[in-house]
């Protein structure tokens, strides 16, 4: 009862505001943190049959009404739910407002909605979802009094077009006044609309829709911090004025200046009758056929991301700081621009607009479209609300075979701004916007077509499998070709919803809605990171950090509008041990006045002291704003030299003993005991202190083919070795047991060497996965920690993004993007790259194992595959037997295309060994002492 009396009263205070300004007051909440109750009955479903109260704006199904419906209810033999709500409230305005025009507005209503006020139908019923509308209630309503308005719901809409366009489609069904209810009132004579063109030259044209003018009307036109003019009109109901300002900067994606632009309509007499006010940017957009898209006169390159407006709790209801956050996560993965299947709401424009992100808007129609008449009305409603923001580069018509072709020609009419129409995932017009290209795009494509190039849809995230696999190889092939325009990765959010029937299950329909490179409450997946690396706007030359390093950097402008001195880059030098990280030198890089495209060197001076006890180099690099763009890493030690530098062995004690007993060979040092069998080449039983360290049935060859021929034991003077000889991929393989009880592994592979004695081919000749593999089992562990790339897992075709460092995580089963209560990430198990240190974490059986093989992989388990593809093909290919590995090669993943499309970085190696060569080496040491 509060927000009512609130609401009531600020209708009431507002008759007291300066009578020309147009005044808005909310019948609902603004967004949904701040929704207000009205009264509602639900026909069907969850809470139905009688009235109840209901928070607006929202999803009725998330606020625990009626039947949830995912869009693709149709393929699984599902009904789809029909349910219908009834929306009631009371409410005041003014005495003063009699006399005047008062229109309430819905900014977005699923799907069909007939308004009466006081009993009387306020007009037409409204269909489609995505749009906002408007009645003039100014006859209908008692001034000074109570009202009452009436809201009827449909979720499925009478009209077959509108279904078709947007309830048979890939995203989750909603019903219910889900964006916010407003009154505007204006004077009687007023201005009812207004477009904007404002160019980066400094000229503006408005279009003016006008009520009520006569002869001798005048338009004087403000601009904060710029100026004003005057301009005379006539009566005609649409006017156009034109004007050109001095002194104003223009707005693009890395300065997004906007100006609030203020309109005083004046009467005859000299009294402003009307103002209305609205932000504005002064940019030109252009499309230039077989060349790109343009901004103030600079080639685009979109860096684009698909985002629905939804959240888990409140469905296709946002609010304004949810908004911020995701739009400020787009910018922090590098992207530019944003495209949906429908206009967002108002306010994720206006953030857009600031941030300096572009949009691409887009005509609903999923995979089917409207009729011509009903499209026709949608589209204009679209482009009144819309077109007007300096963020929107270009139209769509619908997506992926949903656009009316009839429509075309209306976009020119009603946007002043003449921005080009795109048929998402068609060739049409001189936009080649196919979706889902392979690598190698095919006839006629980019690989030798002679069009605009860009992907409204490309690349997928659903699971771990997209975003930002194969992105590397996508992006630079794509990108030298001139007609690249850029493209949208599909897509920001794995969709699922907060069930209110099922206790607050978590609901992704299996495996059509988890499309997402951030989890439905925006949890980073990897490939965020290798978005963000791929599409930084400061690119860094390969280069290996070594004691002799000379300090230079070679750094390339990739900002389109930015000097790479408006950014700001520090740098770290990071001594990391088992025991944790410790900056030892922080400076700051000198940031050249390099211009986009720009190769140019920098300098980082480190000290002596510094490139002896370094481990790592970390560079971040920020944006004015104190944003990261993006971070680098090197090594500084190569994997043998860290073991040296930072691993120690323990006292030399007694000695190492060496028992037998059949084929089974132990060597025992400082209570810890490794058995081999001698027969099969195998580690049996490991202990340490007494206790089993079940770390077993290896090393298990993978990737190739190779036969035991030979096992001696070598005493030395202070350890024992135990040399296994083989036949096939690999030379031999040599453990060492040290006095202090560690056990090294040394294994030679791939040398060829003459007299193997071994037939036929002794590796596979497209390694998938390449090493040696070991049992240990996933009920013991607790956690992991490890100095190498990370904290996410790689796959051959996603390790960018991933940086050098001493990282941690606790055990989690998590199934990228399939979960049904909120995800844990990193997820625990995978391929983790460059592995210097492990350590296994348990209650009963930890242990540690250091690399002195340089690039090294290291496995831990085999993640889950999900449950439900929308391909029904698996994402991942065949981990190794085994629980733990150790590898030189690891797979791709796939990408909605299968793997042979994907690329280089995606393809298995073809292995070659020619006679002499000295072979490749994994070298490790295992410390199963406990306590160390």
């Amino acid at each position: 009862m509060k927000k009512y009396v609130t609401a009531a009263c600020i209708l009431l205070l507002a008759g007291s505001m300066a009578a020309q300004q147009t005044e808005t007051v909310y019948l609902s909440g603004h967004d949904s943190s701040d929704a207000v109750k009205w009264d509602f009955r639900c026909s069907k479903g969850m809470n139905s049959g009688r009235w109840r109260t209901i928070r607006v704006p929202a999803c009725w199904e998330t606020e625990g009404f009626g039947e949830y419906t995912y869009g693709r209810y149709y393929k699984k033999g599902r009904k789809v739910s029909d349910e219908t709500g009834i929306y009631r409230r009371t409410f005041r305005v003014p005495e003063e407002w009699k006399g005047k025009t008062v229109e309430i507005v819905f900014e977005g209503v699923m799907t069909d909605a007939a308004v009466s006020i006081n009993g009387t139908s306020a007009g037409e019923t409204h269909r489609g979802g995505f749009t906002s509308f408007s009645y003039d209630i100014s006859r209908l309503l008692d001034y000074g009094r109570k009202n009452t308005i009436e809201v009827n719901v449909a979720k499925q809409s009478a009209d077959k077009s509108v279904n078709a366009a947007e309830r048979r489609a890939d995203w989750w069904l909603f019903g219910g006044i889900y964006r916010p209810v407003y009154l505007r009132c204006k004077p009687e004579v007023n201005i009812a609309h207004t477009a904007v063109d404002a160019r980066a030259d400094g000229s503006m044209n408005l279009r003016l829709t006008t009520r009520g003018l006569t002869r001798g009307y005048r338009l004087i036109t403000a601009i904060d911090g710029v100026g004003q003019q005057t301009t005379a009109l006539s009566d005609s109901a649409v006017q156009h004025v034109s004007t050109r300002w001095k002194g104003i900067r223009a707005w693009d994606t890395e300065h997004p200046q906007l100006y609030t632009m203020h309109l005083s309509l004046v009467s005859p007499e000299g009294k402003t009758i009307h103002k209305t006010s609205q932000r504005i940017g002064f940019r030109t957009i252009e499309f230039r056929r077989r060349d790109g898209f343009y901004l103030n006169g600079t080639k685009l390159q979109i860096k684009g991301i698909n985002r629905h407006c939804f959240y888990p709790e409140t469905g296709r209801t946002t609010s304004r700081l949810q908004d911020i956050a995701d739009v400020k996560l787009v910018k922090g993965m590098n992207a530019n621009a944003i495209r949906s299947h429908y206009p967002p709401d108002a306010h994720l424009l206006d953030i857009c607009d600031s941030l300096g992100v572009l949009y691409f808007n887009e005509l609903p129609g999923w995979q089917n479209h409207y009729s011509t008449a009903t499209g026709s009305r949608i589209l204009r409603e679209m482009l009144d609300h819309d077109a007007s923001h300096p963020c929107i580069f270009a139209w769509g018509n619908g997506n992926e075979g949903g656009f009316n072709t009839a429509l075309d020609s209306l976009f020119a009419k009603w946007d002043i701004q003449q921005r080009h129409v795109v048929h998402p995932w068609a060739l049409f017009d001189g936009v080649d916007a196919h979706h889902y290209p392979a690598y190698q795009t095919g006839a006629g494509r980019l690989a030798n077509g002679y069009e605009v190039f860009m992907p409204t849809e490309f690349l997928h995230s659903q699971y771990d499998k997209g975003g930002g696999a194969s992105l590397d190889d996508f992006w630079n092939n794509y990108k030298r070709n001139p007609l690249f325009a850029g493209g949208f990765i599909w897509a920001m959010i794995d969709e699922g919803v907060v069930r209110t029937d099922r206790n607050g299950e978590i609901d992704t329909d299996g495996g059509f809605a988890p499309d997402g490179v951030l989890g439905p409450h925006r949890e980073k997946e990897g490939s965020w990171f290798t978005i963000r690396d791929v599409w930084s706007p400061v690119q860094i030359d390969p280069v290996a950090i070594r004691p002799s390093w000379d300090g230079r950097l070679m750094l390339t402008n990739d900002f389109l509008f930015s000097s790479l001195n408006e950014c700001r880059m520090n740098y770290e030098v990071v001594s990391a041990t088992p025991a944790g990280e410790k900056v030892i030198e922080t400076g700051n890089v000198n940031m050249p006045d390099a211009t986009p495209g720009m190769k140019v060197p920098v300098n980082i001076s480190l000290s002596g002291n510094s490139k002896a006890e370094g481990d790592i180099l970390r560079l971040t690099a920020l944006d004015r704003a104190g944003d990261t763009i993006n971070v680098w890493t090197w090594p500084m030690k190569y994997a043998g030299e860290y073991f040296a530098a930072r691993h120690s062995d323990g006292p030399n004690t007694a000695g190492v003993a060496v028992k037998e007993s059949g084929t089974i060979i132990t060597l025992e040092a400082a209570g810890v005991t490794a058995a081999f069998d001698t027969s099969t080449g195998m580690l049996t039983k490991v202990t340490s202190g007494g206790r089993e360290i079940p770390f077993n049935n290896g090393p298990v060859a993978v990737g190739m083919k190779m036969s035991l021929t030979k096992t001696e034991v070598v005493k030395r003077d202070s350890d024992v070795a135990l040399v296994m000889h083989y036949k096939g991929a690999a030379d031999s393989i040599v453990w060492t047991m040290k006095p202090d009880g560690q056990l090294y592994m040394d294994a030679v592979i791939l040398n060829n060497r003459k007299g193997h004695g071994f037939e036929g081919p002794f590796f596979d000749s497209e390694a998938r996965n390449l090493g040696f593999s070991f049992s240990y089992p996933e009920t013991q562990v607790k956690g992991m920690r490890w100095l190498g790339r990370g904290p996410y897992r790689v796959w051959r075709n996603r390790q960018r993004g991933t940086t050098y460092g001493l990282w941690q995580k606790d055990y989690n089963n998590t199934v990228t993007g399939e979960s049904t209560t909120r995800l844990v990430y990193p997820e625990f198990k995978g391929y983790h790259a460059n592995t210097y240190l492990v350590e296994m974490q348990s209650d009963k059986a930890p242990f540690k194992v250091w690399s002195r093989t340089d690039g090294l992989y290291f496995r831990a388990f085999t993640p889950q595959e999900p449950k439900v593809l929308n391909d029904n093909e698996p994402t991942m290919q065949p981990f190794p037997e085994g629980d733990i590995s150790f590898l030189l090669e690891i797979p791709s993943i796939r990408s909605y295309k299968p793997v042979e499309q994907l690329g280089p970085q995606a393809q298995p190696s073809n292995i070659r060994v020619n006679p002499g060569d000295e072979g490749l080496k994994i070298r490790l040491c295992f410390d199963f002492r406990q306590g160390l």
